[in-house]
């Protein structure tokens, strides 16, 4: 069989140009890779909706690598970083069927971002992988001690190569078929613990200029608040500028997020907040992305209320979209405590890998 030969790929311009080949066939490769590994298709993503963020590399270099053999696509991968300067830290990605990945394809993928990583003057590497809720044979556990995933292709890629296993992650859903009872009494309950100090505010992107500050602040918080285990989370800084760009990329791709955040009234700060974003298809899978709740404000149940009122919120906007799909650390015993209780359930599991290039 022949050699793998990598080569750059090509970012369109448009999805309708000939040149978007190679950035279209990287996106089904990932999203059948997807599929396999974790055993269900709530975790697909559409070229429409990726290309804003490769387009627009203000805050983030963004470059992915195809892999052909005998002049067919067979896996593909990629390395994005933040611009930030002082910034030691890259996350790479891999899109490939799994004897693909097994073999000669995954090796030089990985050989080629980690030679690029160099090149970009990136120390730490980090990257996820998708597993099955079902247990396998040979389960993998955490340097964190929580959680365990099944072996696939990727983790022994990445096991073989140096990776270590920080983190588990598990991605949780909830059915939107029905009335969201739970989540009505539970938003009662939270609010009258919280009381007056605490306010909720929701919008729909683009962020008002007035919250923008705020929400950025937040935002930077993702990197510093939540558990991480051992994996290097750089912080970075958020602007009304930057926040902009980012609600920019979201419209581009024909998604709509909606935000819940509470507000301090006392001080006047965001002090929490949680994200449901769907795509251009509003009858697909909704995802739910940040929820935070800043470290001194804990203990208030304002992590219930965002939740809670953003999944009403919800409801209303996108009436069509069956689930709700979330991951959470398996340490982060508080925030799949208020999932377990709004109705969320394990669908499928996610490992968080870390190496140090020498």
């Amino acid at each position: 069989m022949n050699a793998p030969i990598i080569t750059d790929l090509v970012i369109p311009a448009s999805l309708d140009t000939i040149d978007a080949a190679e950035f279209r066939a990287m996106v089904d490769l990932g999203n059948r890779m997807a599929q396999l590994d974790s055993g269900i298709d709530d975790l697909d993503d559409t070229p429409e909706q990726l290309l804003p963020s490769w387009l627009d590399q203000t805050d983030r270099t963004r470059r992915g690598f195809i892999a052909r053999r005998d002049g067919q696509i067979v896996g593909a991968a990629e390395i994005t970083t933040s611009n930030a300067v002082g910034t030691t830290s890259a996350e790479i990605g891999f899109m490939a069927l799994p004897d693909e990945l097994a073999g000669a394809v995954g090796q030089a993928l990985l050989e080629r971002v980690e030679q690029e990583a160099r090149v970009l003057e990136r120390s730490a590497l980090q990257t996820w992988s998708l597993h099955p809720a079902a247990p396998d044979e040979r389960m993998l556990t955490p340097a964190t001690g929580w959680g365990e995933v099944a072996s696939t292709p990727l983790s022994a890629l990445l096991a073989a190569n140096g990776y270590a296993l920080e983190q588990v992650e598990r991605n949780s859903v909830l059915p939107l078929d029905g009335p969201l009872i739970d989540a009505e009494r539970r938003l009662r309950e939270a609010s009258a613990i919280a009381g007056a100090d605490y306010r909720v505010v929701s919008w729909t992107l683009p962020t008002p200029a007035e919250l923008r500050a705020g929400y950025g602040s937040m935002i930077a918080r993702m990197a510093t608040d939540v558990p991480s285990g051992d994996l290097l989370m750089e912080a970075e800084i958020w602007d009304d500028e930057k926040v902009s760009r980012r609600d920019m990329q979201f419209a581009a791709g024909g998604q709509m997020m909606s935000v819940a955040a509470v507000i301090h009234e006392p001080t006047g700060a965001m002090v929490a907040f949680n994200e449901l974003l769907v795509g251009a298809d509003r009858a697909s899978v909704t995802h739910q992305w940040g929820t935070l709740v800043a470290k001194e404000h804990r203990g208030r149940r304002l992590g219930t209320i965002v939740k809670c009122a953003n999944l009403l919120r919800w409801k209303e906007l996108a009436p069509k979209s069956p689930k709700v799909s979330t991951f959470n650390a398996e340490e982060n015993r508080r925030m799949l405590d208020i999932n377990e209780a709004i109705g969320f359930v394990p669908a499928s599991y996610a490992g968080g890998w870390q190496k140090r290039l020498g």
